[in-house]
């Protein structure tokens, strides 16, 4: 949804259009590995030793939970601000593309554990 939304903002004709996206992937290799990662890293830990089948909402932990909650409002107030979508952009990329990044190492480790 965030890379839909920056690309759609992006789509209504900026003059560094190439710039801005330049810097989203920047910014989304930094967001991924000095950020989510180490939250994947974390879950991982926690999940992995569960024996038995796992709930599906158990990747994460209830503070986690409270986090993407606040995620999510704060993405809906940026969203509604007078910040220039272009500008914006930029920063859905980042937090988007670092997302499915991060989500690929869960389900590699979901691949392993399933060979396994």
């Amino acid at each position: 949804m965030l890379l839909s939304l920056a690309a759609g903002w992006l789509r209504e004709g900026h003059a560094h259009v190439f710039l801005l996206v330049a810097v989203g992937v920047f910014a989304a290799l930094l967001i991924h590995h000095f950020g989510f990662l180490r939250v994947v890293d974390k879950n991982l830990s926690r999940i992995l030793p569960m024996e038995g089948k796992r709930c599906v909402f158990s990747f994460m932990s209830w503070k986690s939970y409270l986090m993407v909650v606040l995620m999510m409002a704060m993405g809906m107030g940026l969203r509604h601000s007078p910040i220039p979508k272009p500008l914006l952009a930029v920063l859905y990329i980042g937090i988007g593309l670092a997302l499915i990044l991060s989500s690929i190492r869960y389900l590699r480790v979901l691949l392993q554990t399933r060979k396994s």
